[in-house]
């Protein structure tokens, strides 16, 4: 299912020209035209060029009328600066393969003219690891490194470039490539990182912008590994999330300690469609001055604390052995009679005070219990017939924050159903479901029916989930089970499940509603 390919240096020579893949697609093919493009987006832009010096910088890269307005921002905020070299970490769209794909010399053409590629560095870095290959196959229809390219042309003089496209997600991949950055870059200031991703994918404005948030936050406070994780369950997205959470790996190897977020949007804001939008970032990347003494104290502090918390995908690494995990879930401690009815009343408050006065209810609450970080479901049923239903697989924040946030998703966001009005609350039945933390699996002979949720996944965008209650509900057989999920959730063929591409989670949760807390 993976491809690799390795071409020998001699397949190369400095004549060799990318050619551009989108000219006339993604930007303008016309060089005067292209030009004033990126000019009007620069005068756009609301952001004075950086006195401090940028080593990293993360820019979306669809076509530019949706995100050349975000992008400009971090390209503006750099227009000052020098740099001998470029390195552009971009994702692979269309190509599946191991490690990191580079482009090691030559040079990559646009309407604004060739830009060499820095054919010693690139060396270097493939003698650094055996994780980035020559394949320039994969450069053959990729859009998003190309994209980076004139604005990088009417941003800076006298630079090369070296073009990286991510593969198959790895994090040990990710850590192995932000190492051999480091090793060919050293103490050097003359070289740029440019990050190319998106983000949330085809969420109505609202979703796409919490979780974009979310997303942020993440970046703004160097949690590589959180958003990892954050990202293989879909709480979370990035089309380039390997080169995303490399940078951040690689900006704490570097002592990159500041970072500033330029800009968010989304191609809503363009199009003026709402329902299904894209999100755009940019972010800059730098070393804080002592003037930010403060600030980076404050920093310090909260990477400590983060840095104690056991990450989540290394708990997964270690806890591979089913046997190990499946104690684990036993040993989860159920929600008594009283905790569930806090939960349920949190959830219908929210509900009715988001539906009937647009007002977002905070709840407050003190058990521990409660206070926990765990994933969870809200469903909603008018008439015994499903009227919504959102979650959150791994949760964020306390259990109790959870079920309200995912509350509210259930009943305005379901993109199956129109958002609750004020005249059905009265018919609603509310189910909560609280989630064990997914472990994976390779024998779907483990799953209980009625017992276990499934996750499956394959790559970076087809993923689904079914919770348990979805086969006590349906009477499906474990077969039915999974091929409709692959199908109806994931996007996937209905035989996807047999396939050994595909990923399989399972968890446990406990299901209760209104009527079990009366």
């Amino acid at each position: 299912m993976f491809l690799t390919a390795i071409l020998l240096p001699s397949a190369f020579s400095q004549s060799d020209i990318k050619k551009p893949n989108v000219s006339g697609q993604f930007y303008s093919g016309d060089t005067t035209k292209l030009s004033k493009s990126i000019d009007a987006f620069f005068e756009l832009a609301r952001v004075q060029p950086y006195q401090k010096k940028v080593e990293l910088i993360i820019v979306p890269h669809a076509g530019y009328v949706y995100s050349g307005p975000v992008a400009a921002y971090a390209y503006k905020a750099i227009s000052n600066q020098k740099y001998t070299t470029v390195i552009i970490i971009a994702v692979s769209h269309f190509s599946d393969f191991e490690g990191f794909a580079i482009w090691p010399q030559g040079s990559f053409e646009t309407p604004l003219g060739k830009v060499e590629v820095d054919a010693q560095l690139a060396q270097e870095l493939l003698s650094a690891t055996d994780k980035i290959k020559s394949f320039p196959q994969a450069f053959d229809k990729e859009h998003s490194l190309e994209v980076q390219i004139p604005f990088l042309q009417k941003t800076l003089k006298n630079f090369k470039i070296i073009p990286i496209l991510t593969g198959k997600p790895s994090l040990d991949n990710c850590r192995n490539l932000a190492d051999a950055l480091i090793r060919v870059t050293g103490k050097r200031e003359d070289i740029l990182v440019v990050v190319s991703t998106d983000m949330s994918h085809y969420h109505n404005d609202a979703t796409a912008r919490r979780m974009d948030a979310a997303t942020l936050s993440l970046i703004k406070n160097f949690k590589a590994q959180q958003l990892w994780t954050h990202c293989l369950l879909r709480d979370v997205e990035l089309c380039g999330f390997s080169g995303t959470v490399t940078a951040l790996l690689y900006a704490g190897l570097k002592g990159l300690d500041g970072v500033d977020i330029l800009r968010y949007a989304n191609s809503g804001d363009i199009t003026g469609d709402k329902s299904a939008v894209v999100g755009y970032g940019a972010a800059v990347f730098y070393k804080k001055d002592s003037n930010d003494s403060a600030q980076q104290a404050a920093q310090d502090k909260e990477r400590e604390n983060s840095e104690k918390d056991r990450p989540v995908q290394d708990n997964l690494k270690k806890e591979t052995d089913g046997e190990t995990m499946a104690k684990k879930e036993e040993k989860t401690a159920l929600l008594n009679a009283e905790q569930r009815k806090k939960l349920i009343d949190i959830a219908q408050k929210t509900i009715f005070a988001y539906i009937q006065k647009k007002e977002t209810f905070e709840p407050s609450e003190s058990d521990p219990r409660l206070s926990a970080e765990e994933g969870a479901f809200v469903t909603i049923h008018k008439h015994g017939e499903l009227r919504g239903c959102i979650g959150n697989i791994l949760g964020s924040g306390p259990l109790y924050k959870t079920v309200r946030n995912m509350a509210i998703a259930a009943a305005t966001e379901d993109p199956r159903f129109h958002p609750v009005a004020a005249d059905e609350l009265k018919d609603i039945d509310i189910e909560i479901s609280v989630l064990s933390r997914p472990r994976r699996i390779k024998d779907v002979g483990e799953i209980q029916m009625g017992v276990h949720g499934v996750i499956v996944g394959r790559g970076l965008f087809n993923r689904g989930v079914f919770l348990p209650q979805v086969a006590t509900e349906t009477g499906w057989s474990r077969e039915e089970f999974l091929s409709n999920l692959c199908a109806h959730k994931a996007g996937l063929p209905p035989d996807a499940w047999k396939d050994p591409q595909t990923t399989i989670e399972i968890f446990t949760a406990q299901v209760f509603s209104q009527k079990d807390v009366k």
